[in-house]
């Protein structure tokens, strides 16, 4: 088996990396904070309402995620799930996603990965839950922000 040699990543892509991290981290803190302090569903709430929703009175896949985030946030899961459980699942996903791309890779799980990786599965996705999260009846109402 031939050994393989990593040379390290040159400065400046480094330096671009903690970065982009740094940013990212400072960002993820900036918001956790405007949201265990300012709550969406009252009046004069920073965040604005769904776009979407206001004009068609249809809720778009992401409606509720800032209500998911604002409970999520305050510990309330239940709250979470309640507002947009796919994006709460999706949330749940992410340290694995990471993991992958940081190199984590092991073979059961590359089959589910190459499915995951392609456009056509996320635009799938998210129509058929925009889809359902708007029809009337249970269990699809369950999807609704609520």
């Amino acid at each position: 088996m031939a050994t393989v040699h990593r040379h390290p990543a040159p400065p400046r892509r480094r330096a671009k990396t903690a970065a982009l991290l740094g940013g990212g981290l400072a960002a993820g803190a900036a918001g956790v904070w405007l949201l265990r302090t300012f709550d969406p569903t009252a009046p004069g709430s920073p965040f604005p309402p769904c776009l979407f929703q206001s004009v068609t009175g249809w809720y778009c896949p992401g409606c509720g995620l800032t209500r998911c985030l604002h409970a999520l946030v305050h510990g309330d899961l239940a709250q979470a799930l309640a507002m947009n459980p796919l994006a709460l699942v999706l949330l749940a996903l992410v340290p694995a996603f990471v993991a992958w791309r940081a190199g984590w890779q092991p073979r059961w799980l590359r089959p589910v990965a190459a499915v995951l990786s392609t456009a056509t599965f996320w635009v799938s996705l998210l129509a058929v839950y925009w889809v359902a999260r708007n029809l009337p009846w249970a269990p699809f109402a369950w999807l609704a922000p609520g």
